[in-house]
Parts: C-alpha cells; structure tokens; sequence
C-alpha cells in the first residue's frame, strides 16, 4: 500500500511541474491572484483598436456574431462599410482568450468574436475582455446580429433584419423588408417602415417592447403567450383583447403582412415613428486597415 502512495505522490508531483514549466500559466496565474487584492488600477489596463474599410453592394448581408459588448450599426447612403473594434482587458492574457474576424465574404461582410484555447488556469481563473464594435454601413444591407452579450444600437436598414440572443437593451431604426427577433434578455425599441410579406416575427422576450409604426404602415398584429399587456398610442390603431385566451390583435393601416408576437415577459407600445431619430453614437474617426495596441 506505502509503495502505491509514493507512486501517485510522484505521478501528482510530475504533473505540477509539467503545468508550472508549461508556457508560464500557472505562475501568471498565482502572481494574478497574489497580486489582485492590492492592484486596484489593474482593470482594463491594456487593449487594442482596429479599423477595416471594405466595398459593400447593394443588399449585400452584414452578420455580427458573438461580441462581448455593445454594437452600434450606423447607417447611411455609402457604399463602403467601414469596422472600428475596440477591446480592453485586464491583461495581455486576457486579450488571447479571444480573437476577432474581421472578413469580406460572397455575400459581404462578417465580424465576429471567438474563443481561443487557453491553458487549465486561464480557462478557470482568467476574465474575457470587452469588445465594442461600430460599423458605418450603407442602409440597404441584410443585417444579422446574433450573441451579443451588450446593447445594441442600430440605424434604417433597407433589407431583412434578424437579430437573435442578445443579452442588452436593443435599439433599432426603421426596417422596410423583415424582421426577426428571438432571444432577447432585455427591452426592444424597433421602428417599422414597410414591410415585405414574411412580416415581422419577434418571440422570447424578457422585457418590453416598443414598436415605432410609420403613418403609412399597413399590417396586421396579433399577439399572444404574453405576460404583458399591448397598448396603442396612435389615435388610429386600436388594439382588440380576447379576454378567455389573452390574445390580442390590430390593424394598421388597411391591414397587410403579418407582426406576430408571442412569449413575451413584458408589455408591448405601439408609437407613432415620424419623429423618432435613429440611435446613434460614437462615430469611427480613421477608415484606414490597422491595428493599434493600447497600453
């Protein structure tokens, strides 16, 4: 029994090492947390920005995927998209754990975040940086936003607009085709223009919802599955109540593609969008292709 103890005792000695010589982690980490109690000015302490101009056609799709942090989509009449990412972290390290792809594709644009490997102690002890990202875009794009763990702004987009799985509030300008909503944690504010014949469809809510109807909008709305109420705050849009199943529905306009609502933990406002402005905010201030470190 004494020698199987002294075998596993070497095996469990032999291991630590490996780790302690492996890349420095172990080390990194222990100087980390040995050191955190007393470096108070140790947060997002270093970072790095980059700028990337592409040619963008005429309804050419522009997906944003997996960013930790807010995303601002600000729209105009151009033809060129223009990516400002900035990243901060508590560390070199931290900024490893994750990489940004910034890449023209057949349809046109993607940025998104992954997740590198990193070692057993920075997997379990190490923090993600903040992503921000900010793109200048023409208004007739497909717009995809999916996993973003941050607020959302957005301006007019002329083309389908999907945005799924967004933990933040989500602000958007008018859409003239679709639009798709799903898996949202937090409040919705969305304008609607016109409308193609997939309409508009928006599930899995946990907040509210305000939809920003323009004067000439013709549809038809029918919500259910909610535990919320639906108003109308336009004279001319009347909101009807099913009282037995909670269902309820509204012609805008003459009637027209569908808005489906349903499983929403909030209350929906139907405004009036003429004198509504587009969120906006922070504009890039270089469209050359670089990349800076900010220490």
């Amino acid at each position: 029994m004494k020698r199987v103890l002294i075998v596993v005792a070497l095996i469990t000695c032999a291991a630590v090492l490996g780790l302690w010589r492996s890349h420095g982690g172990v080390r990194a980490g222990l100087n980390r947390v040995v050191n955190a109690a007393g470096d108070n000015n140790s947060q997002g302490v270093t970072g790095d920005e980059t700028r990337k101009t592409f040619d963008l056609k005429p309804g050419a799709r522009v997906e944003i995927q997996g960013i930790n942090g807010r995303v601002e989509i600000q729209t105009l009449d151009t033809k060129t998209a223009e990516v400002f990412v900035k990243r901060t972290g508590d560390n070199p390290s931290s900024l490893r754990r994750r990489e940004m792809i910034i890449e023209q594709t057949n349809d046109g644009l993607l940025v998104r975040s992954k997740q590198n490997h990193v070692g057993l102690w920075d997997h379990l002890f190490g923090s993600d940086p903040k992503e921000e990202v900010t793109i200048k875009a023409p208004r007739q794009i497909a717009l995809s936003l999916r996993g973003i763990n941050g607020r959302i702004f957005s301006g007019d987009i002329d083309g389908p607009l999907e945005v799924k799985g967004v933990n933040g509030r989500t602000e958007l300008g008018q859409a003239s085709d679709s639009v798709e909503i799903d898996g949202i944690n937090g409040s919705i504010a969305v304008g609607l223009n016109k409308l193609s014949e997939r309409g508009v469809r928006i599930h899995g809510v946990n907040g509210g919802i305000e939809l920003k109807l323009s004067s000439g909008l013709n549809a038809d709305l029918t919500a259910k599955g909610m535990n919320g109420s639906v108003r109308s705050e336009i004279a001319e849009v009347t909101v009807e109540k099913d009282d037995h199943w909670s269902h309820y529905s509204a012609r805008i306009g003459s009637g027209g593609p569908a808005i489906e609502i349903s499983g929403i933990n909030g209350n929906v406002r139907l405004t009036r969008a003429d004198n509504a402005s587009s969120a906006t905010g922070d504009k890039p201030s270089n469209t050359s292709n670089t990349s800076r470190n900010v220490q």
